[in-house]
């Protein structure tokens, strides 16, 4: 023997980061489902913290699995940046995209990363449920008030000496539309989600 040459793809820094922050925090159940060999495949799985592996896969070996994943019932989300994952990022409930993938990849996928990290899954994630929570408020604030207010701009009050001039009503339903607009700009607020250097654990920026 007189050298042996080792060729490996380098593992994302923030790899297994993002994997522990979405089983631990997030209680996700991480698939790797790759078309590497077993060897290779379990080696890098070890590394990140994936206990859930198929390799070998091809393209519809992908999307068989991802179907398998949603006939018990779960909702799943497709990572992935090659041609090979086109047809599972459009078999998945939400498929993300690499941004530095392939253009065939960011058009099956219903997300594109604008950054080749994987911490930006979380972020996506997470502003999502930011936003939802968001409208869910604005919704729950607009039914309330108009639910108050209509009655009374329509005099059901009329009895009881109280009425509500048409101009105090609609400059009412003008402050209605103001403030929910006003509270969804408060989203321009939104800090992703920080990882912290001394800990593996994550901190919001304020």
């Amino acid at each position: 023997l007189v050298g042996c040459v080792a060729v490996s793809d380098r593992i994302k820094g923030d790899a297994a980061d993002a994997v522990r922050y979405l089983q631990q925090k997030m209680g996700a159940e991480v698939w790797m489902v790759t078309g590497d060999n077993t060897r290779v495949a379990r080696s890098v799985a070890s590394e990140v913290g994936i206990t859930n592996v198929a390799a070998e896969a091809l393209p519809g070996d992908k999307v068989t699995r991802i179907k398998s994943l949603q006939a018990k019932g779960k909702t799943v989300a497709m990572v992935g940046d090659g041609i090979n994952d086109s047809p599972a990022l459009s078999q998945a409930d939400l498929g993300i995209a690499i941004g530095t993938g392939t253009d065939v990849a960011v058009e099956s996928a219903g997300v594109v990363l604008m950054r080749d990290s994987l911490l930006d899954v979380i972020t996506a994630f997470d502003l999502s449920r930011v936003t939802y929570k968001r409208i869910r408020l604005n919704f729950v604030w607009a039914f309330g008030f108009n639910a108050t207010g209509i009655p009374i701009a329509a005099g059901v009050l009329m009895p009881a000496g109280i009425i509500l001039p048409p101009w105090a009503a609609g400059l009412a339903m003008a402050l209605s539309s103001v403030c929910v607009v006003c509270s969804s700009l408060l989203l321009n607020r939104y800090r992703r989600p920080d990882f912290a250097t001394t800990s593996w654990g994550w901190v919001r920026e304020d």
